[in-house]
């Protein structure tokens, strides 16, 4: 199945062309990084594929549909983004940040209800995430990395085909970046689809098989990651000369010499 199947899709922001025929298709499976400097129309990208915007023209087919409800769709493709966790309510408690999941809420509400079977699958997904004992701790008071492993609890709950992370590991310590890109790389292993979007060069691990260069609202070369990540691709696509090294399985770049 394809998870994404986008094809000469242009998105204005504004006045502002962002995604100039913009065209990309992800099959399940694909562990995909889409990689590309500020600017490149990652986030345009993100707001699209979560129905906030709409292209222009083009088409636009999420797990082979060009139509869904909203909330329908939030349950099959999990996103876990910067701008959620800046905007989720700040005094929710951990156990009800994870139980929204089920709603698509930014906290739990009155009229909500769960169902046994909804709680318990909240707790395990927290024990799983190791944030069990933070069940009672608001929102505001977590760490960023605590807060992040909340927000993909909240996703996970709903055991969505695909996981779509922006910038996973922007704001966290090494510590919590390490066990961060860990739970991500176990996803992948269980068969999850793990969809990547970020600068960071860091943050790919050994999982993703799969890379999409994005620069000026436009795709500049995709395929597989050995073949596109490379010290003339990166250093072209973010306009600097950088040397591209790799250890276990992992990548980063450095000034080039």
């Amino acid at each position: 199945m394809q998870i994404l199947n986008i094809q000469n899709a242009t998105v204005y922001r504004g006045p502002h062309k962002v995604l100039l025929d913009f065209s990309l298709c992800i099959e399940e499976g694909d562990n995909t990084a889409i990689v590309g400097p500020n600017g490149a129309g990652k986030s345009t990208l993100l707001k699209m594929l979560a129905r906030e915007l709409y292209p222009s023209g083009g088409k636009v087919e999420i797990f082979e549909k060009d139509r869904w409800n909203v909330w329908e769709l939030r349950k099959r493709l999990g996103l876990i983004s910067p701008d959620l966790q800046q905007n989720y309510a700040p005094a929710a408690k951990g156990v009800n940040v994870i139980l929204s999941g089920f709603h698509s809420s930014v906290d739990i509400y009155d009229h909500q209800k769960f169902e046994v079977a909804q709680v318990e699958t909240a707790n395990r997904v927290s024990a799983e995430l190791g944030i069990d004992h933070l069940r009672e701790k608001p929102f505001s008071n977590m760490s960023t990395g605590e807060q992040r492993r909340h927000l993909l609890a909240r996703a996970l709950v709903n055991d969505p085909q695909a996981l779509l992370l922006d910038e996973p590991t922007s704001g966290l310590d090494l510590p919590a970046t390490f066990q961060y890109l860990e739970t991500a790389r176990e996803l992948m292993k269980s068969g999850k689809t793990v969809i990547l979007v970020t600068h960071h060069i860091h943050e790919i691990p050994p999982e993703v098989t799969n890379v999409v260069l994005m620069k000026d609202g436009m795709v500049v070369d995709q395929g597989p990651k050995k073949s596109v990540m490379t010290s003339k691709s990166l250093s072209s696509l973010f306009d600097v000369d950088v040397e591209l090294v790799s250890a276990n399985g992992y990548y980063q770049v450095m000034p080039a010499s």
